[in-house]
């Protein structure tokens, strides 16, 4: 029998539910069904299981999905990969919350380009891999307090993505880490922490996680 996407949604939902009873929570986490190189076929089939909160990656893609599912309403787009300041005018009209800001030039030209208040998460790169985009854990002040001088810009807290592995306990470490460092950056336990994807958001929501990015578990593989 067919397992769908429906399926796999009603079981990703039953875990986060479960690990957040685990961990006591006392607000609900957003799950985000990463759609990238996924059709927008599949993106329907999810948010007709109920799905409103789709993350992509790249932003050719969000602006054809976006275009091509304008016929749905309440979808709430999440832009969550490394962003290009020439491109911050093609996602600021579409995206609900833009979470990889990882720098100040970054933050000057979404408030430059934007006609409204927009929602930020700072990504971290908790490891300091070069591969990967976030910033270094000893800029984080300095571009926290650029963002909040910035009008146009709301941070909403921060988004990482820790060193791939296959064992999801060897991740822990680094969402307490980043909880950790909204706290110290922050002076506040509310502030949103993006934290785990499809191999480790269990762990990540027992770690205090409000945002899940989980894709290949929703959609099956990735279509290239």
């Amino acid at each position: 029998m067919r397992v769908t996407v429906a399926d796999r949604l009603n079981d990703i939902r039953s875990r986060v539910q479960a690990a957040s009873k685990r961990a006591a929570l006392a607000s609900p986490v957003t799950l985000i069904a990463v759609s990238k190189t996924q059709p927008a076929s599949a993106v329907r089939e999810a948010y007709a299981a109920g799905q409103r909160d789709f993350g992509e990656n790249y932003v050719q893609e969000l602006v054809a999905k976006a275009k091509e599912l304008s016929d749905l309403p309440d979808l709430r787009w999440h832009f969550i990969g490394h962003l290009q300041r020439n491109k911050v005018k093609d996602v600021l009209p579409i995206a609900s919350l833009v979470q990889a800001v990882d720098r100040i030039e970054l933050a000057q030209e979404i408030n430059k380009r934007a006609s409204k208040r927009v929602p930020v998460l700072i990504e971290v790169n908790l490891a300091g891999e070069e591969q990967k985009a976030g910033a270094a854990i000893a800029a984080l002040p300095e571009l926290i307090e650029a963002i909040r001088a910035l009008p146009l810009l709301e941070l909403r807290g921060l988004m990482a993505v820790p060193p791939a592995s296959e064992d999801p306990e060897l991740t822990r470490p680094y969402f307490q880490q980043l909880r950790e460092l909204a706290r110290a950056n922050e002076g506040a336990s509310h502030l949103e922490l993006s934290m785990g994807m499809s191999s480790d958001f269990e762990v990540a929501v027992e770690e205090g996680a409000s945002i899940v990015r989980v894709g290949s578990s929703i959609f099956g593989s990735r279509v290239r």
